[in-house]
């Protein structure tokens, strides 16, 4: 059925930095006497923001847009921060983070070529792989494509990569909008990793929906 799977990495093989977010955020909530939550979704509109622009010449890597959009959240709340030491833990993580369960099963069981498509420094992506003893048959991170999904520029250099087209290929992630919208726009069927029972917004549709990434193995044949 499809020739290749392209499958995401941080909330999808391995666990997002979601515990390590909040307690950054927390960081600079105490300090400017806000709730966590607005500190993170200012940090998360301005992170995605920086992004968005972060493509060709003008790309920066996701370690400094990290550093830059927090230190920019701070001062929207009026304190100033040490990013760096602030996201220390958090950035360490990106370099750890654990498997999750039906990972390895999931990458023993297909039978076509794999290609890593992740928002992430290559560095960090090499040492996840290394510490989980994981191969797969290429990637690309943000760093290799100069740009971040969703734009379409990593889905089409893992297609030049692997010689293929969008129709002989799956994108199989966990976020709606980097994940889905990303890899829909080129064309290249879907598969959402809804872990927590989230849904898709109402404008958003993906091939498939699943809650593991074994669940998903029926339907690759």
């Amino acid at each position: 059925m499809y020739r290749a799977i392209l499958l995401d990495l941080y909330g999808t093989l391995v666990h997002d930095d979601d515990t390590q977010v909040d307690e950054a955020a927390t960081v600079v909530a105490d300090l400017a006497a806000v709730t966590p939550d607005v500190v993170a979704q200012e940090w998360y509109t301005r992170i995605c923001a920086m992004a968005d622009a972060a493509h060709g010449p003008d790309f920066r890597h996701l370690a400094e847009l990290n550093l830059s959009s927090l230190t920019d959240t701070a001062a929207h709340f009026g304190v100033r921060v040490d990013a760096r030491q602030i996201c220390r833990r958090q950035m360490e993580f990106w370099r750890r983070p654990p498997l999750f369960p039906d990972s390895r099963p999931f990458l023993a069981a297909v039978d076509v070529p794999v290609c890593l498509v992740s928002d992430a420094d290559r560095d960090d992506l090499e040492a996840v792989l290394a510490l989980h003893q994981i191969t797969v048959d290429t990637l690309v991170t943000s760093e290799d494509a100069r740009a971040y999904k969703p734009r379409p520029e990593p889905f089409q250099l893992a297609l030049q990569r692997l010689g293929l087209t969008a129709a002989d290929v799956i994108h199989v992630g966990d976020s709606p909008s980097s994940d889905i919208a990303g890899a829909s726009q080129v064309g290249i069927d879907t598969a959402f990793v809804s872990r927590d029972g989230r849904r898709l917004p109402a404008h958003l549709a993906a091939t498939h929906t699943v809650d593991t990434l074994t669940a998903l193995l029926p339907a690759l044949g």
